[in-house]
């Protein structure tokens, strides 16, 4: 894969400005002689930052009839639902498979499967902890639906957690996605649902520990 979002980054860039704010007022701390403890509290927050947005490269299994996971964590919620009501599509129930991230996982989201990007619809919401199931319906989203290669619609919803504050897009209509490519991010805890076909296989229970890019969650028919 040699697109631009695909380019290796240990640190993500969205990342280096935030480690970057944090370590200069560490250092104006330590200039003006302010408490160690409080100096030490922002070189760590410094680090944490930098490790939050590590972005490690993954081996995407490259199967057209395979879901892989977008996002690090764990499965909290296998079940039947229709996809947000924003999405325009026909509304009909879909498989959806929920995984949750916490602050500790990676938060670079990838793609499912290799198609291309129908439509991407953000909407406004609220800030709900996002293992909640209620949090599909009323946090801040953005919802990618992608016409898979082998005629699927999958659709890939990122909703904003309880201290997460912004959802990234890292591309647009129209793009040609590769399976495990990465399209986006959202800051600090969060959830991604994908919903698929009815009829797709779950290869994953809940509680199950998933890694974005690799972990396989559901077969084609």
């Amino acid at each position: 894969m040699n697109k631009q979002n695909n380019k290796r980054y240990f640190i993500h860039p969205e990342g280096w400005k935030f480690a970057g704010i944090l370590f200069i007022s560490s250092m104006i701390l330590l200039f003006l002689s302010m408490a160690m403890a409080i100096v030490a509290i922002g070189f760590f927050l410094t680090v944490f930052v930098l490790w939050f947005f590590r972005d490690p490269e993954r081996k995407t299994p490259q199967n057209s009839n395979l879901i892989i996971s977008s996002a690090d964590g764990k499965v909290c919620l296998i079940d039947e639902a229709y996809p947000p009501a924003e999405v325009p599509i026909e509304a009909e129930k879909m498989k959806r498979i929920c995984v949750f991230m916490n602050v500790f996982n990676v938060h670079v989201n990838r793609s499912p499967v290799q198609g291309r990007v129908e439509h991407i619809v953000y909407k406004k919401g609220q800030f709900l902890n996002a293992s909640l199931d209620k949090a599909s319906d009323k946090n801040e989203r953005s919802s990618l639906v992608v016409n898979a290669d082998n005629g699927a619609k999958i659709v890939v919803v990122q909703i904003a957690g309880l201290i997460a504050r912004r959802i990234l897009s890292f591309i647009s209509s129209n793009h040609q996605l590769d399976q495990g490519e990465r399209f986006g991010l959202i800051r600090f805890g969060s959830r991604v649902d994908i919903y698929m076909p009815l009829d797709a296989v779950e290869k994953c229970k809940v509680g199950d520990k998933v890694v974005a890019g690799e972990s396989i969650l559901a077969a084609l028919k």
